[in-house]
C-alpha cells in the first residue's frame, strides 16, 4: 500500500493533442514545465515527458533525477500511470535515469539536454517560443554471434566500430550498414531487424538501403557527417555481448493473494504465444541494463498497477543498478522493435 495518493484529475484533453509536453512532480502534483525551460532537468527533481505523435503513437517518460527523494520518485509513477490512464492506455511508458537516459529520449530535445541542482524550489523563469518533438533519428548496434540483439546507441560515428552491424533509421529511410569485420550472424540479423522497423514501425513505406564499411550511402553521410577511422573489434566482444544479450520470462501473478513473479522461460527466442491477453509479463535483459514490462489487454487493473513495481522487484531481486537499468513497460500491441526481438518469428 503506497504511503500517499497523487492529486486526481491533473490531466486534461489538451494532453490529447499532438506534440511534446514535460511536467516537473510537485508535492504530489504534474506541474506543466514552461517552453523555455523544456529539456533543463534539475537533478532534485522527477519529471513526465509526453511525446504524443498523434495516429504514430505515444511515448511517456519518467525522468528520474539522481538527488530525487524516494517520496518524489513514487509520485511520478502514480501520475504516469493516471496520464497512462487518461490516454487509454495507449502509450509506451519508459523509466529514464539521470545520466544514464536512453537515445530515443535525448532525441526528444533537438537544443539538448541540461542538468541543474536543485528541486522545486528552484523555479523557472517566464515561458518563451515552444519546442516540438524531433523527427525519427535513431541508431541500433547489432552485436553478438548466439544471442544476436539489436540496441539503440548515440546517434555517431563514435558508437561505430569495424565488427558489428549497425541500423541508422532516419524514418522514411533505413540504412542496413555491415562492418568488414561483422561475423555472419551479425549480417543475417541486420537485415532483420531493418526490415523489422520498416515493416512494423513504418508500415512497409520506408525504404531500406543496404551498406557495407567503406560503401555508406549520401543519407548516411548526411546524418553522420563523414565518417573517420573506426575502432577494431574482438571475438571477445561477441562473447561478452552473448552474455549481456540473455534474456528470461516472467508473469506476473496475483495466484497467491500478493503480487509475485513466476519464470516461465529462462532462455531466449521466446515463443510469443506465452503472452497471455489477460496476463502482465516482465522481460529481464537487465544484463544489458534493459527490463520490459508487457500488459495483456485482458489483464486486471491491480496486475498494471504494479507491473512497474514488479520489474523493481525483479531489479532488486537480481541486483542489478537500479539507475542505469531502463524499464520500458508495452501495452499489448504497441510493442517496439526492441522488444519483439526476443521472440520467435514476430514480425
Amino acid at each position: 500500500m503506497l504511503p500517499f495518493q497523487a492529486v486526481a484529475g491533473q490531466f486534461g484533453p489538451e494532453v490529447r493533442v499532438p506534440g511534446l509536453r514535460v511536467w516537473r512532480v510537485e508535492k504530489m502534483k504534474a506541474v506543466q514545465v514552461p517552453a523555455s525551460q523544456v529539456g533543463v532537468f534539475y537533478n532534485g527533481d522527477s519529471y513526465l515527458v509526453l511525446d504524443n505523435r498523434g495516429e504514430e503513437g505515444s511515448d511517456l517518460h519518467m525522468w528520474i533525477g539522481e538527488k530525487s527523494s524516494h517520496d518524489e520518485q513514487v509520485a511520478c509513477a502514480m501520475l504516469a500511470i493516471q496520464l497512462d490512464n487518461f490516454l487509454g492506455g495507449d502509450p509506451i511508458q519508459h523509466r529514464q535515469a539521470q545520466g544514464y537516459e536512453s537515445p530515443q529520449f535525448m532525441n526528444l530535445f533537438p537544443r539538448g539536454v541540461s542538468y541543474k541542482d536543485g528541486g522545486v524550489e528552484s523555479g523557472f523563469r517566464k515561458p518563451r517560443g515552444s519546442a516540438a518533438a524531433a523527427a525519427v533519428r535513431r541508431l541500433y548496434q547489432i552485436k553478438g554471434k548466439r544471442n544476436i540483439r539489436a540496441k539503440e546507441v548515440e546517434l555517431s560515428w563514435k558508437s561505430f566500430n569495424k565488427g558489428d552491424c549497425f541500423i541508422l533509421d532516419l524514418g522514411e529511410v533505413i540504412v542496413s550498414w555491415s562492418g568488414s569485420q561483422a561475423n555472419v550472424f551479425e549480417k543475417q540479423k541486420v537485415r532483420e531487424i531493418a526490415s523489422l522497423i520498416r515493416d512494423a514501425d513504418r508500415h512497409g513505406k520506408a525504404r531500406i538501403v543496404d551498406a557495407g564499411e567503406g560503401e555508406e550511402p549520401a543519407e548516411m553521410l548526411e546524418a553522420l557527417g563523414p565518417k573517420p577511422e573506426l575502432a577494431e573489434s574482438t571475438p571477445q566482444e561477441d562473447s561478452e555481448a552473448d552474455a549481456s544479450n540473455a534474456a528470461s520470462l516472467y508473469k506476473v501473478s496475483d495466484a497467491t493473494g500478493s503480487m509475485s513473479l513466476t519464470n516461465v522461460s529462462a532462455k531466449s527466442p521466446f515463443a510469443k504465444e506465452l503472452l497471455l491477453r489477460d496476463d502482465c509479463f516482465v522481460l529481464d535483459n537487465g544484463a544489458n541494463g534493459k527490463i520490459f514490462v508487457w500488459k495483456g489487454v485482458g489483464a486486471n487493473a491491480e496486475e498494471k498497477r504494479v507491473a512497474l513495481q514488479m520489474a523493481d522487484k525483479l531489479i532488486e531481486q537480481m541486483n542489478y543498478s537500479r539507475m542505469k537499468t531502463q524499464v520500458e513497460i508495452l501495452p499489448q500491441g504497441k510493442e517496439t522493435v526492441m522488444f519483439k526481438q526476443f521472440f520467435k518469428n514476430w514480425n
